[in-house]
């Protein structure tokens, strides 16, 4: 008999941000698939019997590819277990969600989503903006800054990025952002459009700093970060505390 895998979104790293059906899961789970960025306190709300599994990839380090990923979550669920594929941020952001459950489709077995913050709305919540303004950002934008090989993906819509009146956020963008800016620049959006950069969202480490995506720029190409990160750009960067 066929286990069940819950995909269990960990949220950005506070463990008060966890929903309660994700804590129930992790309670009952006796096999835990983890990110990296949903690893320490995170994990305290687990089974204790449970089996937890790295599984997390990160950029610039050896990471399980993945298939291998999606093999093992195969695996343990034939077994008849209960996993929980636990992922940071929300499940569906980002994450390589579809590829997991294409595996688990083809393999027959059953499973849940269970949604969570998505960093985007912790660091907003943190900085004391909102991500839309009635009139000047009407539209709200998540883009991803690497493509498979780590670039800047190369087919990118710069008029819909290029527009003043929404509120981009892009994820894994440090590296990256300076090209960005440039193109951004190029096709029409000013110098000193307010920009925003997120770090380690939610967590003790968590750093805010506010600049405009020219200066953003100039700042990640003089700097060496691997935390992990978000920027935002657009007319609700500049706001809160």
């Amino acid at each position: 008999m066929s286990g069940f895998v819950s995909f269990v979104s960990s949220g950005p790293g506070d463990p008060d941000l966890l929903t309660v059906k994700a804590v129930d899961r992790l309670k009952n789970a006796e096999v835990v698939l983890f990110d990296d960025l949903s690893a320490g306190p995170i994990l305290e709300q687990a089974n204790p019997d449970a089996d937890l599994i790295g599984v997390g990839k990160r950029a610039g380090r050896a990471s399980p590819k993945q298939h291998h990923v999606s093999q093992v979550l195969v695996d343990h669920a034939v077994a008849g277990l209960r996993v929980v594929r636990l992922k940071s941020g929300d499940s569906g952001m980002f994450g390589r969600l579809e590829e997991e459950i294409t595996a688990l489709n083809a393999a027959g077995i059953a499973f849940e989503i269970i949604p969570g913050v998505t960093s985007a709305s912790a660091a907003a919540a943190r900085a004391g903006i909102p991500l839309t303004r009635r009139l000047t950002a009407r539209r709200v934008q998540f883009i991803t800054g690497a493509d498979m090989t780590g670039d800047l993906p190369e087919d990118v819509n710069m008029a819909a990025l290029a527009d003043p009146m929404a509120t981009t956020v892009v994820y894994m963008g440090k590296r990256t952002f300076p090209g960005l800016a440039k193109r951004l620049i190029d096709a029409g959006l000013p110098g000193d459009t307010p920009a925003m950069l997120a770090e380690a969202v939610s967590t003790p480490a968590e750093k805010v700093t506010r600049h405009t995506i020219a200066t953003l720029a100039e700042h990640l190409e003089e700097t060496s970060s691997t935390t992990p990160a978000l920027i935002f750009y657009g007319p609700l960067a500049e706001g809160g505390a």
